[in-house]
């Protein structure tokens, strides 16, 4: 099982864990949503819980509570700029059978 940061992802979660000392990491996760089905959920891990597995990128924690997890193996993270408005945290989930048109939710 594996999740992957790439450098602008790292990057960009570090940014964000300084803002939030006492964060232990960046958690990620699926929720039911949208016209696909699922949608990803990324907040701060302020705790880990047994029901957690984490893994450790570069010295950056990623919390997934173990019912996101078959969703999320083999997944990369990554950080993009589109322009000089827009920018967010890119998933490429080889899971994912399908997108809906406006970009927000997934199928598995």
């Amino acid at each position: 099982m594996s999740i992957r940061l790439t450098e602008n992802a790292l990057q960009h979660v570090r940014d964000m864990l300084q803002k939030r000392p006492d964060a232990k990491g960046l958690r990620l996760g699926i929720r039911k949503s949208g016209c696909s089905g699922f949608a990803y959920v990324v907040d701060y891990a302020d705790e880990i819980t047994g029901q957690d597995e984490v893994f450790e990128s570069d010295g950056v924690k990623v919390v997934v509570d173990r019912d996101s997890l078959a969703y999320l193996d083999g997944t990369t993270v990554d950080y993009v700029r589109t322009n000089a408005l827009n920018a967010g945290l890119e998933f490429h989930n080889p899971n994912v059978r399908n997108t809906c048109g406006c970009g927000e939710s997934v199928s598995f």
